[in-house]
């Protein structure tokens, strides 16, 4: 169970670092309320789950191998420390949000959707991360535990998802620069954390 809630916590984790779909939740929540700024989140864990997919058909049968374990661990925590720090260095930057009409519930899970799926760098993003915890899970455990930390990291994107609709929409008070700067340090400190663990596991697999 340690492990399941730790997945769970690095998908909050992964979720945390206010980005381009953080700040459209942020803006539908306070203009068109908790529904569209969830849908948003939801859309953009749709395209998550494509990208995990993507990685998980190309990668998983050459993760047995000690290089390629060597090769994910490595860029998941290059992937990681990167986001991490940029989280960190960005966090006093303002979001912008614009005052928007509340569209149809379908078009703000659209483009959750699209605006997830365009980012050049979830691809990336998601080849670090997913392919660092199938090395580490495949490795040790079968393919039912594989399925199983995949579900924790989509139940901590789940939380934040619903945590940030229910901010936005609830408590629009306390959105204030200050609170997303915190937000965004800790999280930030956070992937730091784990990129320094899958640094570790490399260093492992490489030389002992």
């Amino acid at each position: 169970m340690s492990a399941f809630f730790g997945y769970v916590f690095l998908g909050i984790s992964l979720a945390a670092p206010i980005g381009p779909v953080n700040a459209a939740q942020l803006t539908k929540g306070i203009y068109g309320g908790f529904w569209h700024a969830w849908l948003v989140g939801l859309g953009a864990m749709l395209a998550d789950a494509f990208f995990m997919l993507i990685v998980y058909l190309g990668v998983f049968h050459f993760l047995e191998t000690e290089y390629m374990q060597t090769l994910l661990w490595s860029f998941g925590c290059f992937v990681l420390i990167y986001t991490g720090v940029e989280s960190m260095i960005n966090a006093g930057n303002k979001v912008q949000m614009k005052n928007t009409k509340a569209n149809s519930l379908k078009k703000s899970f659209g483009y959750g959707f699209l605006l997830s799926l365009s980012n050049p760098l979830s691809m990336l993003f998601w080849l670090g991360i997913f392919g660092s915890v199938l090395a580490k899970t495949v490795s040790t455990y079968d393919i039912d535990h594989v399925i199983l930390y995949s579900a924790a990291i989509f139940v901590g994107l789940f939380i934040w998802d619903i945590t940030m609709a229910f901010t936005a929409s609830s408590f629009k008070k306390i959105l204030t620069s200050k609170i997303l700067m915190i937000i965004s340090i800790l999280s930030g400190l956070s992937l730091v954390g784990f990129g320094v663990y899958f640094g570790v596991q490399a260093v492992k697999l490489l030389f002992f």
